[in-house]
């Protein structure tokens, strides 16, 4: 009985550590937001110079002939 107490110790230990550990990992609160540091993306200027006419409004092809 004292032989099979002491080969499950290392076990029961490493159990115990592990699940501290998971225990810990659940507790945390969520990190803080990043910043982003100049990898955001730009946007470029003079893309498009028209803009579309809205729905409807356009002339179509029987109107323009």
């Amino acid at each position: 009985m004292a032989i099979v107490a002491i080969l499950l110790l290392p076990v029961v230990t490493m159990l115990l550590y592990g699940m501290d550990r998971t225990e810990d990992w659940l507790a945390r609160g969520p990190k803080p937001p990043r910043q982003a540091r100049g990898r955001h993306l730009r946007l470029v200027h003079g893309g498009r110079r028209q803009t579309a006419a809205p729905a409807g409004r356009g002339e179509t092809q029987s109107e323009a002939a």
